[in-house]
């Protein structure tokens, strides 16, 4: 991958010295050039980690990768997490959004399980904190099933 990025931008880089040193394309440009369209998409990278959601094999710190039409890292279920996240972030909406600040929430308790989730999604960094405290933060972790586990209470 970085190969190609290394010759993508020395492509780019050919191309911008032969307009700007008055090349076959020179005459035609008036104005600003067009912002270019990236040629990679870099990968979004997670890692999660989930601590006493009452399964043992759901806690632990996973990896998760998600990028064009792929999947990987040690998440278990890798391709739908990457699936949900999309559907998540439809129309620009972040996934990872806290509850807003105000919101009126049931009080109730699901249970000790508590996550962490770390890295960049869609270019922007992430660094947020789950628990299972009242009922506006439960819905919240049951909304990334399954990048979050099914907890038990």
């Amino acid at each position: 991958m970085l190969r190609r990025l290394v010759l993508a931008s020395a492509a780019s880089a050919a191309s911008l010295a032969v307009l700007s040193a008055g090349g076959p394309f020179a005459a035609a440009a008036s104005g600003p050039l067009p912002v270019p369209v990236p040629l990679l998409s870099a990968d979004d990278s997670l890692t999660i980690t989930v601590e006493r959601s009452g399964n043992p094999a759901a806690d632990g710190t996973f990896r998760l990768e998600c990028g064009p039409d792929r999947a990987s890292g040690t998440h278990p279920r890798a391709q739908r997490a990457c699936e949900r996240l999309e559907e998540l972030s439809a129309d620009g909406r972040d996934p990872f959004a806290p509850v807003p600040q105000g919101r009126a929430c049931t009080q109730q308790h699901g249970g000790p399980a508590t996550a962490h989730i770390k890295g960049t999604w869609h270019g922007h960094r992430v660094d947020a904190h789950f628990a299972r405290t009242n009922g506006c933060e439960i819905a919240r972790w049951e909304n990334l099933q399954p990048v979050l586990p099914l907890a038990r209470s």
